[in-house]
């Protein structure tokens, strides 16, 4: 099977009769929003890497640098640091792992260790050699890129974040990232969108991106990814502490998966595996 382009389909779009894939968070940080701390001693984060991986998780998604509204950027050494010595464990453990960076190094060094996925905040415009290894990546190693869109930097983001039209504001983001890579000799199939669920957007902006996602998979045709897990327009919502939004990120989780999203970037692997099954059950009877 080829998809319209006569390219292999990606293998990150869910098949029917499957629940949507998992992305578990591990965050190797001291400062992120959720979880700063718990695992910046490598044990303690290969031990909850291999957690989620047994409740279900398809692909870990190791950090070293947070990504809050707010957060100082880290060097790209220090960042190293934290996440090699977990990337190689859960690899000798036989999981799945993408890299959670911006800077290219960290992209390279991770993926020669055995990740199988970039995913970038960035959609690899901050570090301007990241395109060039991400091509390398892809065509050596068969490395997917997850692109995710975001307004300004992880320290600026937030600061009164204006759309016209956030919807069509992302679509043609995209759009031009997607030419960029393509244009660079990045396959299509090699590549997951992410709409950047509170990377300076509003509580309404998220809003209408994940009511209305299926208009980006139509678009696309691509894998989408979707993170809404624990975030703060949650909080800002309902007034759940960020330790207790485990039910809403469940809603918004599936009310994507209904629209045709394939995969949820999660903390709660465990809670978060049924709310899946079920959206994606009731995706596969729509009719």
């Amino acid at each position: 099977m080829h998809d319209r382009n006569g390219q292999q389909p990606s293998g990150w779009l869910r098949q029917a009769g499957q629940p949507a894939w998992m992305m578990g968070v591990l965050n190797c940080t001291p400062d992120s929003f959720s979880d700063g701390g718990q695992f910046l001693d490598v044990e303690a984060a290969v031990q909850h890497g291999l957690a989620m991986w047994k409740a279900g998780a398809t692909i870990i998604d190791v950090g070293g640098e947070s990504t809050r509204p707010g957060a100082k950027p880290v060097a790209a050494e220090e960042e190293l640091r934290r996440v090699m010595p977990v990337i190689k464990a859960l690899r000798m453990q036989g999981c799945k792992i993408s890299i959670d960076t911006r800077h290219a190094i960290v992209m390279d060094q991770a993926v020669q260790a055995g990740a199988c996925m970039i995913n970038d905040v960035s959609a690899l415009l901050f570090d301007d050699k990241s395109l060039d290894v991400a091509v390398h990546a892809c065509t050596n190693a068969k490395v997917s890129v997850c692109l995710m869109h975001m307004r300004g930097t992880p320290e600026t983001m937030q600061q009164l974040p204006k759309y016209r039209d956030v919807l069509s504001e992302v679509l043609a983001f995209f759009d031009h990232c997607l030419e960029r890579c393509v244009s660079a000799g990045i396959e299509s199939s090699s590549l997951l969108l992410d709409p950047g669920i509170g990377f300076g957007k509003s509580v309404e902006d998220n809003l209408v991106l994940i009511a209305n996602i299926g208009v980006l998979k139509e678009h696309f045709g691509l894998p989408i990814l979707l993170g809404v897990s624990r975030k703060s327009f949650i909080g800002s919502l309902t007034g759940a502490s960020v330790d207790n939004r485990e039910l809403e990120s469940a809603v918004a989780g599936g009310i994507g998966i209904f629209q045709g999203v394939d995969g949820v970037r999660v903390h709660d692997v465990t809670s978060q595996y049924r709310a899946c099954q079920i959206a994606s059950a009731l995706l596969d009877a729509k009719r």
